[in-house]
């Protein structure tokens, strides 16, 4: 079903990406409308951190927070996926969800997010989002002083386990292979103790992680982990516009989110995997103020033309 109403804004996805632009679109008197899949990136973690006058909020108590915020400007927040993107600036764009709904925008603002992808080892994504992390600065202090293995998954790896040190004496880098040269010389830098063996399953405990079981038999103790995923960019509206895709796999965005098709923005990480809450909110915040721009230069340009 096609709705006749045509918004000014549409947004996809109600993190904190999306909430930010929605909240200052309707605080611009924009007729906007977030659709929400539900899936926030971080629903695993109990806590979030390093967000002024929030940190250590829940995550889902901060998106409540921002879509109370949102409506009591007028904003309007849909539940639904959205299953297609199709249009232009100049005829509007239009999106399909899955269960058949179609809504019309003037603009658009993607701020779909990524999909962590773990290395294929059991145990690891029972316990993502708690004793097994990414990012030292949204969760190093939590685990600060405790026993903290580093699994070696990507090129990242080494400068993961190097920052880690600044919250732990007690870090280990556990890889298949051991690095060498400079990357070996780094780590011995850095105090981390460097453990060449592969990973068999992650060991839990009277729901605690424990440690992580070798291919040998012997058990590696830790009392938190930390890994970097594969990032895959949500990125399936964007695709379908046209927007142009960087050679690191994410959307290609100015300053601002705008994108190489007219009329449509992103935001948050799907532009930007390694960006943190705080960071995901400024760049939607952004985005919504350029949309508007975009919007009253629109309607300039059409008014000098008539």
């Amino acid at each position: 079903m096609t709705e006749n109403r045509e918004r000014e804004v549409l947004v996809i996805g109600g993190g904190p990406a999306g909430l930010s632009a929605a909240l200052v679109l309707s605080r611009a008197r924009r007729d906007v409308t977030v659709v929400d899949a539900g899936e926030p990136r971080n629903a695993t973690a109990e806590h979030m951190q390093g967000f002024f006058t929030r940190d250590g909020m829940p995550p889902a108590a901060l998106l409540e927070t921002g879509r109370t915020e949102v409506r009591g400007y007028g904003g309007e927040i849909i539940s639904g996926k959205v299953e297609h993107a199709a249009g232009d600036a100049a005829a509007g764009f239009v999106l399909t969800l899955a269960d058949g709904t179609a809504l019309r925008g003037r603009r658009l603002l993607v701020t779909t997010g990524v999909t962590d992808v773990l290395p294929d080892i059991p145990g690891l994504q029972d316990r993502w989002g708690r004793e097994v992390q990414m990012c030292p600065y949204c969760h190093g202090w939590e685990v600060r002083d405790q026993r903290i293995v580093v699994l070696a998954s990507s090129p990242n790896s080494v400068h993961q386990a190097s920052l880690l040190r600044q919250w732990s004496p007690d870090v280990t880098f556990l890889a298949a292979k051991a690095p060498a040269g400079e990357d070996a010389a780094r780590l011995d830098a850095r105090g981390v103790r460097v453990v060449e063996a592969e990973a068999r399953r992650l060991v839990a405990d009277e729901d605690r992680v424990t440690g992580f079981e070798l291919a040998d038999g012997s058990v590696l103790p830790c009392d938190a982990v930390f890994v970097a995923p594969t990032w895959v960019a949500k990125d399936g509206p964007l695709t379908d516009l046209g927007c142009e895709i960087g050679d690191n796999g994410f959307v290609k965005v100015d300053e601002t989110g705008r994108t190489s098709v007219p009329g449509v923005w992103a935001a948050g990480n799907v532009t930007f995997p390694g960006g943190q809450v705080i960071m995901a909110a400024s760049a939607g915040s952004m985005a919504a103020a350029m949309i508007n721009a975009d919007l009253i230069e629109a309607d300039i340009a059409q008014k000098l033309a008539a």
